[in-house]
């Protein structure tokens, strides 16, 4: 089976990566599987900036098809930050970013808000050059709720709400899956990601010396 790493270190996403890409016949692994300790730095204004930054990062350091994405919550009322901040926006601390946003937004009439991924995906290169990088993106547009609702999820979730009134937090995991943002660019890239892991499947195996 064709192995395909995900780059991230949160408990959290690397689980929800694991249930959007089951559809894949594929052995999804974390760095830490592969003893892996990188730190790339998110400096880029933008989330396929930043995306990409961390799929050749890993990509290169494990030779091995590699997912990676920046994601972010935007908020009209907040001038659509904290974008790609939204990690950063409570010095790390997604959890807090959360009640950070919803203490920003108390008495403001425009909750309008969406939330945005994108993926990278970096394949390497049989020869030793750079990683060769596709891009995907997923949007859900939504509001900010007035106070934190459901279990699920992790980071914004609990705050961002759904036009039908439910928060991310308040999905089951399928439900999650067919409208989060991070869901939408998972299945745009499912295609190519089938493609490649086939590729891979069938390149010869590099003969070990006697």
């Amino acid at each position: 089976m064709s192995r395909l790493l995900v780059a991230t270190n949160n408990p959290g996403k690397l689980a929800e990566f694991r249930r959007l890409l089951a559809p894949l016949e594929a052995d999804v692994v974390s760095p830490a599987e592969l003893g892996i300790t990188l730190d790339v730095p998110e400096p880029h204004d933008t989330y396929a900036e930043n995306a990409t930054a961390k799929a050749v990062a890993f990509a290169s350091a494990s030779g091995t098809l590699t997912v990676a994405d920046d994601s972010g919550i935007e908020v009209a009322g907040l001038g659509w930050e904290p974008g790609v901040r939204s990690a950063r926006f409570a010095d790390g601390d997604r959890a807090r970013g959360a009640d950070l946003v919803l203490e920003r937004l108390a008495g403001s009439p425009d909750r309008r808000a969406r939330m945005v991924c994108w993926l990278a995906v970096a394949n390497p290169d049989a020869t030793g050059g750079a990683p060769e990088v596709e891009l995907f993106g997923g949007i859900v547009e939504g509001s900010i709720a007035d106070a934190r609702r459901g279990a699920g999820g992790f980071g914004y979730d609990p705050i961002f709400e759904l036009p039908d009134g439910r928060t991310t937090a308040e999905l089951d995991d399928a439900e999650k899956a067919a409208v989060s943002h991070r869901g939408r660019a998972v299945a745009a890239a499912l295609p190519r990601l089938r493609d490649l892991l086939a590729a891979d499947a069938r390149m010869p195996a590099i003969a070990e010396d006697a």
